[in-house]
């Protein structure tokens, strides 16, 4: 039993190393979506284009243009002479944010009821609600300042000092970095995909070139059969799981605070829901096209919610319920919790009880659909 389990997971490795499309999919591309996502998949808003129209031109204006420009939030890349060509620059998508002065600003500085007023372009709410809320902060730091030096050249300072004082204490992430969120979602989402694709493809490939019924004849078991074709993509899955958890750390700096053994081995629940929507679409495709597309109907609803991308708390209730039944929903709780809050598994019973509920029903029913087909 044994000598032919090992010669069919020696056969699949053989194919893998063979084709280069398959040792790209499992050594390279883990790897590129991981920088790709890494730099591009981000919440943060920075550096947004500032168009400015000061009217003013006094000291008191240009304080505030740079007090704009030194919050990091906002950059000022235009400066206009009229509200037409503001207009023009936000139409265009150049500027997303426009700061108008107006030219008594000095003036009503001093007599304490100045205002300016703030244009955001809305069409995209992420940047807009957080440009909003840095455009608020700024203003108030700015007339705290003035306000504090107008006290303190009277003498009276200690006005200033107000009645409660909130002191805020960030844990896990102090600096709020988004990498540190967005990195381990990552991970998950590529063996979660590159799992399933594989195994899919690599069945299928076997009934595309006519070899599995040469198998199906041999004295080979369905289930030896099975577990020979998958193994090797288990294996090398783990791999893909060490390769971007190491370059995650050292390179994007994401922290390793919990036990990796107890990150790789609920890594392996994960990896069976994916084994298992692969088998069972190789189960139902004729061609490798149709299996990848079978595999992608269910991954991309999947990542969508899983929370990955918009939090599961903001969506319909429908929606909720069903991200029940994805997978990769338990796995980000999990990979988050340890990597960044150092949780252990007292704290993630639930999140990987449902997990391997999940992998080993899918597995079990893509298995035994394999299986009769085999038959």
């Amino acid at each position: 039993m044994w000598l032919r389990l090992l010669s069919i997971i020696r056969k699949e490795f053989v194919q893998i190393f063979r084709d280069a499309r398959t040792v790209t999919i499992v050594l390279i591309i883990p790897v590129l979506q991981l920088f790709l996502l890494g730099y591009a998949a981000t919440n943060d808003v920075k550096n947004v284009p500032l168009a400015v129209l000061d009217r003013s031109r006094s000291p008191q204006s240009r304080a505030l243009i740079d007090a704009f420009q030194a919050s990091n939030y906002f950059r000022v890349a235009y400066v206009v002479d009229s509200e037409g060509a503001l207009q023009k620059l936000i139409e265009g998508g150049d500027a997303r944010a426009a700061l108008i002065i107006p030219p008594d600003y000095a003036r009503q500085l001093i007599e304490g009821k100045a205002q300016v007023a703030v244009i955001l372009d809305g069409s995209d709410p992420t940047v807009g609600s957080t440009a909003l809320s840095a455009a608020q902060l700024i203003g108030q730091r700015q007339a705290t300042r003035i306000l504090e030096e107008k006290l303190s050249a009277i003498g009276r300072s200690e006005m200033l000092r107000p009645p409660l004082e909130v002191r805020p204490r960030v844990w896990y992430n102090p600096d709020l970095v988004s990498a540190y969120f967005m990195i381990p979602g990552v991970i998950g989402m590529i063996l979660y995909a590159i799992t399933s694709v594989l195994t899919a493809t690599a069945i299928v490939r076997e009934r595309e070139r006519g070899t599995i019924e040469q198998l199906i004849v041999t004295p080979i078991r369905p289930w030896e059969l099975v577990v020979g074709k998958i193994l090797p993509y288990v294996l090398l899955a783990f791999f893909d799981t060490l390769e971007v958890l190491v370059i995650g750390h050292w390179w994007f700096g994401v922290p390793l605070r919990g036990s990796v053994s107890l990150l790789l081995a609920l890594s392996g629940l994960l990896l069976l829901s994916g084994l298992g929507i692969g088998l069972f679409a190789s189960t139902i495709a004729n061609t490798q096209q149709e299996a990848m597309l079978s595999v992608w109907m269910t991954l991309l609803p999947g990542i969508f919610l899983s929370g990955f991308f918009f939090p599961i708390e903001a969506m319909p209730k429908v929606l909720q319920w069903i991200s029940y039944l994805i997978p990769l929903r338990y796995y980000l709780v999990i990979i988050r919790a340890i990597l960044i809050k150092g949780a252990g598994w007292s704290v993630l019973q639930d999140e990987s009880l449902a997990l391997a509920l999940l992998g080993f029903s899918l597995m079990g029913a893509a298995a035994l659909r394999f299986r009769k087909r085999l038959d």
